[in-house]
């Protein structure tokens, strides 16, 4: 039951993050080094790749390749990087393989000038607006649907960047949200539906940055945090900004829900909302309806307020697991210690230590599950590689009975809006029931958090995208698409 164990590059087994995206205008600042810092603070939403693009008023440069981004950029490589307007790029592929091809921003130039791009999200039109390009005798170099975003950019007619920008949302369909760079100048953009997050600040020295989140945007000292509003085209500059609205928001908005459950950092504020706080919700609300049985579970109530201690699959969950504890009553504690950097190394392991699989990245504290009944808590179960592997580790260490509650329902669609899920068939909720996994991972019980339940801890009905657990999504999507479906064209 347990030797089904995740690829040693696969760190886990959550829902695989997007990218991380950053733009700086910064007169007289290194602007270089600030867009370096703050794709260091994006680094958890991608590390397959990165990149960074700056331009001085006159020219740009670029700089790219496939690692974490202090391996990409080096002292020398940055020296190399001058300008006022920078954008950046930390990549999990979602659209195109893990290559350097499609390692981002795109740079091209333009009968307008140099322009470079930098995307988080997914087009759910991309092979059409991919053939309609080639068509028109277009030449594309990647399997990724950034760079048809630049082509038509690149083609546009309109007398400023603003016009060509609005012209191309109308045809782009999904979750895009993008920096922009030309050679005098820093853009944002953000779907009307306001998938991807986005949001923008003012630097002290003056000037805005812009990033996927806010931990980015603090890490630089920035003040007067707002979100990029769905369907907003800002100009970043030295003075007020420039606003655009260039396509009407869609109500209600579909902003990713798992943004709270997993991906974001804790420190992380949208349209104040703070993730850490909702996460502890989170635990609160699964542990009323474990302890009630309220939500979508498959748990022995024996166990109710009778277990021995409550622990997290760090990091994402901690929070979750103070907040369950807080409300059951059963203490906390914790199980795992987390390696953070062996799931990132880009040296192969050998074949002995491939079959340790999670035990590289996870240690048990045996003292702390030694002879208890352990709850563990989870914010998601994906494809059920290592919720298995977890389980056999805490009872190698002695606990007596293993019951896992996660903090959100059961992940039974695919994403097609930016987050890499896999298909229908990859995913263990869409072809087993709860009963049915709780044996294959070998828990004594499992127990997920309702839909209901996920909701008010987020605090809102609505305005979010459920369709991982719904199926039901906000735009139409091919079901069949993969995020590799360009490949076979390019080889």
């Amino acid at each position: 039951m347990f030797d089904n164990q995740t690829d040693f590059g696969q760190e886990d087994d959550h829902p695989h993050e997007e990218c991380g995206v950053i733009g700086v205008f910064a007169p007289n600042e290194d602007v270089a080094r600030m867009t370096f810092f703050g794709l260091y603070a994006l680094q958890h939403r991608g590390q397959e790749a990165a990149g960074m693009a700056v331009a001085d008023g006159r020219a740009m440069s670029i700089h790219k390749g496939v690692g974490l981004v202090s391996q990409v950029f080096t002292s020398s490589v940055m020296e190399k990087l001058n300008g006022h307007y920078a954008i950046g790029h930390t990549r999990y592929s979602t659209t195109g393989s893990s290559s350097e091809r499609n390692a981002q921003p795109f740079m091209i130039e333009t009968m307008h000038g140099p322009l470079a791009l930098a995307h988080n999200g997914n087009l759910v039109n991309s092979a059409e607006l991919r053939e309609e390009l080639m068509q028109q005798g277009v030449g594309l170099s990647s399997s990724s649907d950034t760079e048809v975003m630049t082509m038509m950019l690149a083609r546009n007619g309109g007398k400023t960047w603003e016009e060509r920008i609005k012209y191309a949302m109308q045809k782009w369909v999904g979750a895009y949200s993008l920096v922009i760079l030309t050679r005098d100048g820093v853009y944002a953009v953000r779907d009307p539906w306001g998938f991807r997050p986005l949001c923008i600040g003012l630097l002290p020295s003056g000037g805005h940055a812009v990033a996927s989140e806010t931990g980015a945007l603090q890490t630089l000292g920035c003040e007067a945090i707002r979100d990029v509003k769905p369907g907003e085209i800002v100009e970043l500059s030295n003075n007020a900004l420039k606003v655009t609205q260039a396509l009407p928001s869609v109500k209600p908005s579909a902003m990713c829900v798992f943004e709270h459950i997993y991906f974001a950092r804790p420190d992380q504020v949208w349209d104040g909302i703070g993730v850490h706080k909702v996460r502890q919700r989170l635990g609160e609300e699964l542990a009323r309806e474990f302890v009630n049985g309220l939500g979508n579970g498959q748990a022995d109530r024996s166990t109710n307020g009778i277990a021995d201690v409550v622990i997290p699959v760090p990091d994402s969950s901690v929070p979750a697991a103070i907040g369950f504890s807080h409300v059951s009553g059963i203490p906390y504690n914790d199980g795992f210690i987390k390696n953070r950097y062996v799931g990132r190394t880009f040296i192969e392991p050998t074949d002995s230590l491939r079959k340790r699989g999670v035990a590289l990245k996870f240690n048990v504290i045996n003292e702390n599950v030694r002879d208890k009944r352990v709850i563990m808590i989870d914010d998601s179960i994906v494809r059920g590689n290592t919720t298995g592997p977890l389980i056999k580790l805490l009872r190698n260490a002695g606990a007596k009975e293993v019951h896992v509650a996660i903090t959100c329902p059961p992940i039974a669609h695919p994403c097609f809006m930016g987050v890499d899920m896999g298909k229908h068939d990859n995913l263990i909720a869409h072809k087993r029931t709860v009963e049915d996994i709780c044996q294959f991972v070998g828990a004594d019980s499992l127990y997920y958090l309702s839909l209901d339940g996920m909701m008010r801890a987020v605090g809102r009905s609505d305005g979010f995208c459920q369709a991982c657990f719904t199926g039901q999504y906000p735009i139409p999507v091919n079901v069949d698409t993969v995020k590799t479906g360009f490949e076979r064209s390019l080889k």
